[in-house]
């Protein structure tokens, strides 16, 4: 357990809801509940309130809706450092954005930007991490082990210490086009734990042999959120046991990424299938790819909501990735 992170008495409380809206950020950001608005791409309407966060990653959606998180009951938000947060009925939302440009390179800006993210957790009530996502530029930038992909996992490791000592969160790592080199890291915690998930079709991510580098990626396929039967999954590509599987063919590697994404949801004891109720994301490595990612998933998920980003994949081999929630 982390120091000083103390289980409280479990309460009846429901996960965050997670929604995507065409609505003018402002609008929502005044709704009662309101935990964490997510704009995409250079095109997203700007807000200085602690709550927004414009990412990294362009839509291949026009126009391209907002990711709302929302809670029951008030929220409280503000900035300490780098880092922005909000919380309210037991969760916790907290991001930092750092420019490699002043914080030395993917390495060196993953341990700061961990560093600073995990103090600021530990001092919270809200202090067990459910979900990360991890956005940073050309991500798979260099050869063997200074891949930048590779070098962030170094960082990232250092960065967090012994804070996740009793198991990783659910996680997604996405390189984003954006002209700066920033690396943008935001998360979900809550003041109970939840329940780290594995795939049995895939080895554990900090378990993967050398070849993926000096220090193996840190994160649970996905985790089940305290209190309720909801489900937030981990960045999911077609990866079989540690190998990639189906290089250059996409139809192929949709098709396992779902396989994939169904044996988690066996894991976790969840109901078979997405329904309206359960947004994804779709990352797309080359967007000539993404009118077919679309026609795809619009077949295979009819009625799912899909919110499809112009990202790549932390292996190159890798053409798409897929994550979310599954609400019970």
């Amino acid at each position: 357990m982390v120091q000083g992170c103390e289980n409280v008495r479990p309460a009846l409380r429901r996960a965050p809801r997670v929604s995507y809206r065409w609505v003018d950020p402002e609008t929502v950001l005044q709704e009662a509940g309101t935990l964490g608005v997510f704009g995409f791409g250079t095109g997203a309407v700007r807000s200085e309130d602690p709550r927004w966060l414009g990412v990294d990653l362009e839509s291949f959606d026009a126009p391209t809706p907002l990711e709302i998180w929302q809670v029951d009951g008030s929220v409280t938000h503000g900035r300490a450092g780098d880092v922005q947060w909000s919380r309210g009925d037991g969760w916790l939302f907290a991001a930092i954005t750092l420019d490699e440009a002043t914080h030395g390179g993917p390495r060196d800006t993953a341990v700061t930007a961990y560093a600073q993210l995990c103090d600021f957790v530990a001092s919270r009530r809200e202090c067990h991490v459910q979900r990360i996502w991890n956005y940073l530029g050309d991500i798979n930038q260099g050869d063997g082990d200074v891949e930048r992909y590779k070098q962030f996992c170094e960082g990232r490791a250092d960065g967090m210490g012994r804070f996740f000592a009793d198991g990783f969160p659910a996680a997604t790592a996405i390189g984003h086009h954006a002209p700066a080199m920033r690396l943008q890291v935001y998360l979900l915690a809550c003041d109970e734990p939840g329940e780290r998930v594995e795939n049995p079709r895939q080895v554990s991510a900090w378990q993967y042999p050398r070849q993926y580098g000096r220090i193996a990626p840190t994160f649970a396929r996905a985790m089940t959120l305290p209190g309720q039967d909801v489900l937030a999954i981990s960045g999911t590509a077609a990866v079989v046991g540690h190998a990639s599987a189906h290089q250059d063919d996409l139809l192929a590697q949709l098709d396992e990424t779902l396989v994939n994404l169904e044996s988690l949801l066996v894991s976790a004891g969840m109901p078979a299938g997405f329904d309206t109720q359960s947004p994804l994301k779709v990352y797309v490595r080359h967007p000539t790819d993404a009118p077919l990612v679309h026609d795809f998933l619009q077949r295979r998920l009819p009625g799912v909501p899909v919110l499809a980003l112009h990202g790549d994949i932390c292996r190159s081999e890798l053409l798409v990735e897929i994550d979310g929630w599954r609400y019970a």
